[in-house]
């Protein structure tokens, strides 16, 4: 069965639920509502990367993330932490988090890396072309799936250059991230040349611009459930197309459209 990690974004500016749930105890109560809906992973972060976002400090995004990683971990939650920070990669494994998942695949901070390897997590590596604030300069491909394909596996040396052994390691191929309109299209039309890299594959599509674009001529009239079912639809694609698991806002919509496509699959 497919994996499903709920998102609990504990920050201000999110671009779905930006402050819904910057208090630590309506994070925790959103995030084991997520693990009650069936979420396997409950992927927590602290600063926002959505496009344009600016940076937080490390010591506001551990305030953030700590208390409520340690809180769901004695809950019984198996915890990701959403992070491009060494130190907070860091000190969230010794509260508890099970994997580092990293957008910037290690680029983002030098010392991500080695900080990963000596913790013993599991490391998700995302595909990154630069920073959230300038990511769409970079968005030039000519066969997206391709390139991304390459750059992760260019990634993936570097990690287990650097200590991570492969059965640690995940790839993401980063939809929305430095990716414009179709080219994500193009990386889901081409997930077999991501999922052939080897590693377990994860893949998040939630409510992102590129869906509401494909609903309607103007995105914004696209509401949270629309972009919500659309997540549920890709996700449950995703899911054909082999990746072991997919990062979602609503859960309980995306475990019922994977229980379909594992039944229609037998």
């Amino acid at each position: 069965m497919t994996g499903i990690w709920g998102i609990v974004n504990v920050t201000p500016d999110s671009f779905s639920d930006g402050g819904r749930y910057l208090d630590v105890d309506r994070a925790v109560e959103h995030g084991l509502r997520l693990r009650a809906d069936g979420a396997t992973v409950l992927d927590v972060g602290g600063e926002s990367t959505r496009p344009g976002a600016e940076r937080v400090g490390v010591e506001v995004e551990q305030e953030r993330v700590l208390p409520v990683i340690e809180r769901l971990v004695a809950a019984g939650a198996p915890v990701s932490i959403d992070t491009i920070n060494a130190s907070t990669a860091a000190a969230a494994v010794r509260a508890g988090a099970r994997i580092v998942n990293d957008v910037s695949g290690g680029l983002a901070d030098p010392e991500m890396l080695a900080a990963v390897a000596e913790s013993g997590a599991d490391y998700a590596i995302g595909h990154w072309r630069g920073f959230p604030s300038d990511m769409y300069a970079h968005a030039e491909y000519r066969r997206a799936a391709r390139e991304v394909a390459g750059e992760l596996h260019e990634r993936m040396g570097e990690a287990a250059a650097s200590g991570i052994a492969p059965s640690r390691l995940i790839v993401d191929p980063g939809i929305g991230f430095s990716k414009k309109g179709d080219q994500n299209w193009g990386v889901l039309r081409g997930l077999d040349e991501i999922v052939a890299l080897g590693p377990r594959v994860l893949v998040g599509t939630s409510r992102k611009r590129f869906l509401a674009e494909s609903i309607a001529a103007d995105p914004a009239t696209v509401s949270e459930a629309r972009r919500d079912l659309a997540t549920a639809v890709t996700s449950a694609l995703a899911a054909r197309a082999g990746v072991w698991a997919v990062r979602v806002h609503d859960v309980g919509a995306t475990r019922d459209a994977l229980a379909i496509v594992h039944a229609w699959e037998g």
